[in-house]
């Protein structure tokens, strides 16, 4: 049923869209294609990876804020559905899990909010980085996970980013798969992850900070896309 939700609620607007917007090569258009250059695909990967402990700290600010318990209590109850999701009582069941929560969610996730709903508010906003700041805190807010959303935004960002730059939704894809593959792995065997909060002082976040602008800039320079073909 989570993979049919997934499928259903991201993904087939997603062809509904590609298909009544463009004639020809509809998934081609809305990003499956090609990164202008491959590296890019290891670029967005290790662009998640450096900004691990910027979200362990915008996380930490994120729990400071005062939240409604609504909120709170829907965030538990979140949490409880997904700590009977990661149950593993064989290997069959990582298998399942990274199906289910690594892979439908990178693929169907990336078509809608930066295939579509980036692409739209780019035209809307008609500034790249406006459409992409709020994709992501649309993202983000999808989530219904509001004591994370900080970290979840952040990393809709550097997602969006990566789809901006490469050209190609393929970067976006994989980069989210990877680190949602690596969460699902590590919450199989140890699901107390999930409630767990580690602090993560300011010095790492800011240092984690700087390496993630810095590879956004190097991205950058790589990058030959046409955004204007891109979005178009």
């Amino acid at each position: 049923m989570q993979a049919l939700w997934t499928i259903c609620l991201f993904g087939l607007p997603s062809l509904i869209y590609a298909r009544a917007t463009f004639r020809e090569r509809p998934l081609f258009e809305l990003g499956l294609r090609p990164a202008q250059n491959t590296g890019f695909y290891i670029l967005a990967i290790v662009l998640l990876v450096l900004a691990i402990p910027l979200e362990g700290w915008l996380g930490v600010l994120n729990r400071k804020l005062p939240l409604p318990p609504p909120m709170i209590e829907l965030e538990k109850a979140t949490d409880r559905q997904v700590m009977a999701y990661l149950k593993v009582r064989s290997p069959l069941d990582i298998v399942i899990n990274l199906l289910i929560m690594a892979v439908l969610p990178a693929i169907f996730e990336e078509l809608c909010f930066r295939g579509v709903i980036q692409r739209i508010l780019i035209q809307v906003f008609g500034n790249p980085w406006g459409g992409i700041i709020v994709a992501a805190a649309l993202f983000s807010a999808f989530h219904m996970q509001f004591q994370g959303f900080l970290p979840r935004m952040m990393l809709g960002i550097l997602l969006g980013a990566a789809f901006w730059y490469s050209g190609s939704l393929w970067t976006a894809i994989f980069a989210h798969m990877f680190y949602n593959g690596i969460q699902v792995i590590v919450a199989s065997y140890y699901p107390k992850m999930i409630d767990e909060n580690p602090s993560v002082p300011a010095w790492l976040g800011l240092g984690s900070l700087v390496l993630v602008v810095g590879l956004l800039g190097l991205i950058r320079k790589q990058s030959t896309a046409s955004y204007e073909q891109v979005y178009s």
